[in-house]
């Protein structure tokens, strides 16, 4: 079949809600995807963080080959063995207690308010009345559905869908004085994104991290850390918010965490983590899910877990991030260049000007990237990415930036 029928019949039968490039994927094998054309693409992107160990990997291909002579899904009413072990693996580079599995990011998030609410429906109360309301910070992003939503801060997600979910306010990125302001006693949750990814690769301080941990521990709520995109693996720790905290201190990690994103490799799923105290308050069928946690999805995800192990790529991605960072770094000079952010495999540069038509220049020349917050490059490269395909990338940028007008002629620039 080819691109233009492809377009045709999406046109006439799919909801319109993506803008989609004109690239039809045929294949994929490591850091690359190829198009019916058979032009290839360095994948920037890698399916929005979830291709993490690039494309077609042998290993994977393997283990789904054997999987796949197996039941493919075994609803929750049943055991199987994959997913107690990869909860297992779950709660030893978290330092949590407990793994609920979900089918995507936006329902892990779903199920942190709901298991937050519940914990201070039971547990804590502010001596006059439930604790409920939801601290989430300024260019948050925390998925689609409708709670999800409610924690995400952007007008331009929201609006089309208010009245959304009551209980949430926002505080000020990285400002421990707004949220001390805010933080008042029926609040429940303080959840934050570690690193914003569609907020535009913004850092969370160590600072604020901090702040956030110890008001919530000394007034009785809980702190939810968003790792869907910068999580397992991606900053070269398994965790983003280990930055700032050792796996074994207890009192400084998150009550819960939520991930997605590349742990199932692109088999949808995705995980809430609790603490021993939060997974207490909830009650037998109180949430639950038909597809989360099936033994296709868990055995791949413990597969991941093994390569990069194997592989040494937690290294590898804490190196690699840091010479391509390094690289985007000598942009500076260009006067369309703003800033240069991120950590690990998780960057960003930040322009003077739109970046939606850059990105489609790019992929002409045959790199897949991606434009957040109307001017942020953002970089989520497999964990298997080498200098070399980020020095042919480097080169391309430079002279995609380089052509780019600055000054009245920007101005007119498609957003």
């Amino acid at each position: 079949m080819q691109l233009t029928h492809v377009k045709e019949l999406e046109s006439k039968y799919i909801l319109g809600t993506y803008a989609r490039y004109d690239v039809l994927v045929e294949r994929g094998s490591g850091a690359y995807l190829v198009d019916r054309s058979n032009k290839r693409y360095l994948d920037l992107l890698t399916g929005i963080g979830v291709n993490a160990l690039g494309h077609n990997h042998p290993r994977v291909k393997q283990l789904l080959r054997k999987q796949i002579k197996r039941p493919l899904h075994v609803s929750n009413l049943f055991y199987h063995e994959y997913q107690g072990r990869l909860a297992e693996k779950l709660s030893n580079i978290s330092g949590l207690d407990r793994a609920f599995f979900t089918n995507s990011g936006a329902e892990s998030i779903e199920g942190c308010l709901k298991f937050a609410r519940a914990y201070a429906g039971r547990v804590s109360t502010n001596g006059s009345g439930r604790k409920y309301r939801i601290l989430a910070l300024e260019n948050s992003f925390h998925g689609r559905t409708l709670g999800a939503l409610s924690a995400t801060s952007q007008k331009k997600y929201r609006d089309p869908f208010e009245p959304l979910v009551p209980g949430f306010e926002f505080v000020e990125f990285n400002n421990v004085e707004d949220l001390q302001r805010k933080f008042t006693d029926d609040v429940c949750a303080v959840m934050i994104e570690t690193i914003q990814g569609e907020g535009g690769i913004r850092l969370l301080s160590e600072e604020f991290y901090h702040a956030a941990r110890r008001l919530t521990a000394e007034r009785g709520a809980l702190l939810i850390a968003d790792e869907i995109q910068c999580g397992l693996g991606r900053t070269g720790r398994w965790f983003a918010f280990q930055e700032f905290v050792s796996p074994t201190d207890k009192d400084a990690l998150p009550d819960i965490i939520a991930c997605a994103k590349p742990l199932g490799l692109g088999i949808p799923l995705g995980a809430v983590l609790l603490k021993e105290r939060v997974a207490a308050a909830i009650r037998a069928g109180e949430h639950g899910t038909t597809f989360g946690g099936g033994p296709l999805a868990c055995r791949v995800s413990i597969e991941y877990f093994r390569i990069i192990e194997d592989d040494g790529l937690l290294g590898y991605i804490a190196d690699t991030g840091a010479y391509f960072k390094s690289r985007l770094e000598e942009l500076r000079s260009l006067p369309v260049v703003k800033d240069v952010r991120g950590r690990g495999l998780m960057l960003a540069v930040e322009l003077n000007v739109p970046g939606k038509e850059i990105v489609k220049k790019l992929l002409a020349e045959g790199f897949v990237t991606n434009c957040t917050h109307d001017t942020v490059l953002r970089f989520l490269p497999p964990f298997v990415i080498t200098r070399k395909q980020i020095d042919k990338f480097i080169r391309a940028l430079q002279a995609v930036l380089a052509a780019e007008p600055i000054g009245p002629e920007a101005e007119t620039a498609p957003n």
